[in-house]
């Protein structure tokens, strides 16, 4: 019988599962994509384990990223954090002395700053998508090259091209216009690279204090274009970890595994047969007071499994969330 602990990282581009054993070593991972349908995802992710492993034993479940109450009320996780905490908790017990993590993803940014492996600053991008996986996954598509072979094209540049970063409506057309003069196509790619990260650390990370040593994460870490427009922008070397595109799912699961062993418990895992329930959900607007609150249900074969979303506590306070 295998003994792990299951990490589930919902985002809006993917959803990340892992099992980590007894020595918090990933021993498999999932990388699946989100494509707006959540729960089917996790579902998916929960046939492919149960149909690999046959022996196995889930001791502590932890859910993170932006749907994280969603995956914890379907699977019955023991532990519910944000992706600061789990992606600092991830780079912490790959690197303890890690500093900064530069976190990019399909839809989103983030910057950690940990000092004495403590987060004590971080932020997000909020509005722009200049910096963030799925701008260069269009661009790769409209240059016709496969997102794998992008950053080793633009190592290949010896004179980048200089393109606008700060918007990517701007960067595209940018873009589009370099093409049309004549361009080279890996100086455009290098170019590409470099305002992504021009964009990154004007925003995401401004006034932020970046020192060594400094960790990459996100699915964008795979790019090694990016990888060195960051270290010729910062002046130093960069770390990628192993798993550096579940690193969220995989910090998670190091929590459950602690919360479970330090408190005694037994672990919430409603098990593997969780992906033979239907499950639906809605949205509700409650009129209850003004605030007006957007209450978001779930069923599971017609009974109702949690609620949130309340302010007062109206809806939720007698169910899991």
């Amino acid at each position: 019988m295998i003994r792990c602990s299951l990490g589930i990282d919902v985002g809006s581009v993917s959803t990340n599962m892992i099992l980590l054993n007894n020595n918090n070593e990933v021993i498999y991972k999932l990388y699946l994509n989100t494509a707006g349908r959540p729960i089917e995802a996790i579902m998916d992710g929960l046939n492919k384990i149960k149909d690999r492993f046959h022996d196995i034993d889930i001791f502590a479940v932890g859910t993170t990223g932006s749907g994280r109450q969603l995956a914890s009320v379907l699977v019955g996780a023991d532990v519910v954090k944000n992706e600061i905490t789990s992606h600092a908790v991830a780079a912490l017990a790959e690197k303890p002395h890690v500093k900064t993590i530069l976190e990019i993803g399909g839809q989103d940014s983030k910057i950690i700053i940990l000092r004495n492996q403590i987060v004590v600053d971080f932020a997000m991008n909020t509005v722009c998508a200049a910096g963030t996986g799925s701008f260069l996954d269009r661009q790769a598509q409209r240059l016709g090259i496969p997102i794998k072979d992008f950053g080793k094209l633009a190592l290949k540049s010896e004179s980048p091209t200089r393109i606008a970063g700060r918007c990517a409506v701007f960067a595209e057309s940018d873009m589009i216009h370099k093409q049309q003069i004549g361009h080279k196509t890996e100086d455009i790619i290098w170019g590409l690279c470099q305002a992504l990260v021009r964009n990154y650390l004007a925003n995401v990370a401004k006034g932020k204090e970046i020192k060594q040593d400094i960790m990459f994460q996100g699915g964008v870490a795979a790019n090694c274009g990016i990888k060195k427009a960051f270290e010729d922008e910062l002046g130093c070397e960069i770390t990628v970890p192993k798993d550096y595109d579940v690193m969220g799912a995989i910090g998670v699961a190091i929590l459950a595994a602690k919360h479970v062993i330090t408190e005694n418990k037994t672990t919430s895992f409603v098990g593997f047969d969780a992906s033979n329930k239907e499950y639906e959900v809605k949205g509700f607007e409650c009129d209850g007071c003004p605030n007006l609150c957007e209450i978001v249900e779930i069923k599971a074969n017609g009974q109702i499994l949690a609620r949130w979303g309340d302010s007062c506590g109206k809806w939720s306070s007698n169910l899991a969330v």
